[in-house]
């Protein structure tokens, strides 16, 4: 029975070693970390504007899928999988997020909301494919983009639709006569 117990215990120990080798190095670790937590933050910093916007699609939202974007192309990579294997994961995910940003898009009536937050979500994914990929700069830059893109262009715009228009005229409280 000794004998038997100790067998299983040195199955189950290399089965966890061979489970757990697939990072096999110190760089491969903070490789993975570095786009996962590039992915995380850039993905929050989207999200966090998004929220302060009071939009259903926030911080938590944006931070998963960003991460979760990141791992769908970490994996393969990690794999080894040929740039055709590669483009089909891709597609995959472009189609699945599409899916996920079609659910914040509602219609009443005449109007359409949730659009801009939709193509967050896609954005948002884009940005952890860029960082799971190593393109961490790529992922920094278009985050920076779609921030100033979320804060610029609405004023810009009602700038815009007030162009020409008179400056409002200043009412003057009625004067008390004596």
């Amino acid at each position: 029975m000794g004998m038997v117990m100790s067998n299983w215990a040195q199955q189950i120990e290399e089965a966890l070693i061979e489970d757990f080798s697939d990072v096999p190095d110190v760089k491969h670790i903070t490789q993975i970390v570095v786009r996962l937590m590039t992915a995380a933050i850039l993905g929050g910093m989207l999200g966090y504007e998004r929220e302060q916007a009071g939009k259903s699609a926030g911080l938590r939202t944006h931070m998963l899928v960003s991460i979760g974007a990141a791992l769908f192309v970490l994996i393969p990579l990690q794999t080894g999988v040929t740039p055709e294997a590669m483009t089909r994961v891709l597609q995959g995910l472009v189609a699945g997020v599409g899916f996920l940003g079609a659910g914040a898009i509602l219609k009443n009536d005449a109007e359409v909301q949730g659009l801009t937050t939709a193509a967050g979500i896609w954005l948002t994914a884009a940005i952890g494919v860029a960082a799971g990929m190593g393109r961490e700069v790529t992922a920094i830059l278009s985050t920076l983009l779609a921030l100033f893109i979320l804060a610029a262009v609405p004023r810009f715009s009602e700038w815009y639709r007030n162009f020409g228009s008179p400056p409002p005229t200043e009412q003057k409280p009625p004067t008390k006569k004596k």
